[in-house]
């Protein structure tokens, strides 16, 4: 071999085998192909996948009522009180509230809902009336005239946007029932795996372990440990606050006398389950209930909701939630519309938890790739010449 090639051969080991940079590309390059291979027989995948839109509705609403229980079941284990006991006290316990909600809750929030339902259309009407006459006085045209507002332009543009949001919901509402008796099986099964996951839960870590090579164990079991950390508290956390919520403005709304107050706020416990966005949902018909009512009404449901927001937010989710998250409000604002518009409702309820997982693992990745990689490593120091 000459001269020439040796050090042509040289220069490539040098600049692109011995170049971690490069390297990195070259592994981009061959997932990126593996991805492109495996899209092209999706098909083959097609079994999985149904199977895993099976099981997946009973795993999420399992996992959800386990980080609730669990806690419960370790306490009472702790007191020499034995895990299927536990279980099982726990079981009848929820069967005794469920009855009690059937019987006593749930008729009143029915007759709530239906009186509720069957008067919005003239309640709606009744706020464009008021809508249309305030945009009717003087002082309101002179402003709109100053800075050139046109309200029958606003009003068009709103009304579009809520009729394409009204379709979409109807849309996903009409799949949900669809697939009813999916749900319904779904609802029916969490109670037997349920038993399973709270009895033999403990033993779920190892059991995984037992599949990952013996060398990355340690870091997957940190990885595991920090996955459930944020789960759990944020499932918990955000339970609980939503309750306090709702109990809050149900006292509010009882105090102040408006109608309708226990299924408004059932609905602000429920979308409060969503963070930052689930409050301006809720408040919405509430604010359309208080106006109909009376401006008095209206003042004091604001007051209600700005002191029962100022609770939740300086006293409830610190103790509650804390700062296990982590995450900054934007980009929770963003994650949720970003997962809303993917997956649905469905991607609404899940996207900060996902997130979180997300973040952790991509964490972990991303501090295994700066060690084995080296390409963060401050460049030692020159000597001076």
């Amino acid at each position: 071999m000459d001269n020439s090639s040796v050090n042509w051969a040289s220069r490539f080991k040098r600049f692109f085998l011995n170049n971690r940079f490069v390297l990195f590309l070259l592994v981009l390059l061959l997932i990126g192909l593996n991805i492109m291979v495996l899209s092209k027989i999706s098909f083959i995948f097609h079994p999985v996948i149904v199977l895993l839109k099976t099981v997946v509705l009973p795993i999420i609403l399992t996992g959800i009522v386990y980080y609730l229980l669990n806690p419960i079941v370790d306490f009472l284990e702790k007191h020499k009180v034995g895990r299927i006991q536990s279980i099982l006290m726990l079981y009848v316990l929820i069967i005794g509230i469920v009855a009690v909600l059937l019987t006593l809750v749930i008729p009143v929030v029915r007759e709530q809902i239906m009186d509720l339902v069957s008067n919005f259309p003239a309640y709606s009407e009744m706020v464009r009336e008021q809508f249309e006459h305030l945009m009717g006085s003087k002082l309101v045209n002179q402003f709109q005239d100053s800075i050139s507002f046109d309200p029958q332009e606003v009003v068009k543009t709103i009304s579009q946007r809520a009729s394409t949001f009204l379709n979409k919901t109807w849309t996903g509402i009409g799949g949900f029932v669809g697939n009813l008796i999916e749900v319904v099986l779904s609802i029916v099964t969490v109670p037997f795996i349920l038993f399973y996951l709270l009895k033999d839960g403990k033993k779920l870590p190892g059991f995984i372990l037992g599949f990952v090579p013996t060398r990355l164990r340690g870091e997957t079991h940190r990885v595991m440990r920090e996955m459930n950390h944020q789960i759990s508290s944020y499932i918990r956390g955000q339970i609980i606050v939503s309750f306090c919520i709702g109990a809050l403005l149900f006292v509010g709304y009882i105090i102040i006398g408006l109608k309708y107050s226990l299924i408004l706020a059932v609905i602000a416990a429920f979308t409060s389950v969503v963070p930052y966005l689930g409050p301006a949902i809720a408040i919405t018909p509430a604010l359309i209930v208080a106006l109909v009512t009376s401006p008095i009404m209206l003042l004091k449901m604001v007051i209600v909701w700005t002191v029962v927001q100022l609770i939740e937010g300086k006293f409830i989710s610190p103790q509650v939630m804390g700062k296990t998250l982590k995450i900054h409000p934007i980009t929770i604002i963003f994650v949720i519309l970003t997962s809303g518009n993917l997956f649905g409702i469905v991607g609404i309820l899940l996207a900060v938890p996902g997130y979180a997982v997300l973040k952790v693992v991509v964490s972990h990745i991303y501090n295994w790739f700066k060690v084995r990689s080296r390409l963060y490593e401050k460049e030692p120091a020159r000597p001076e010449a």
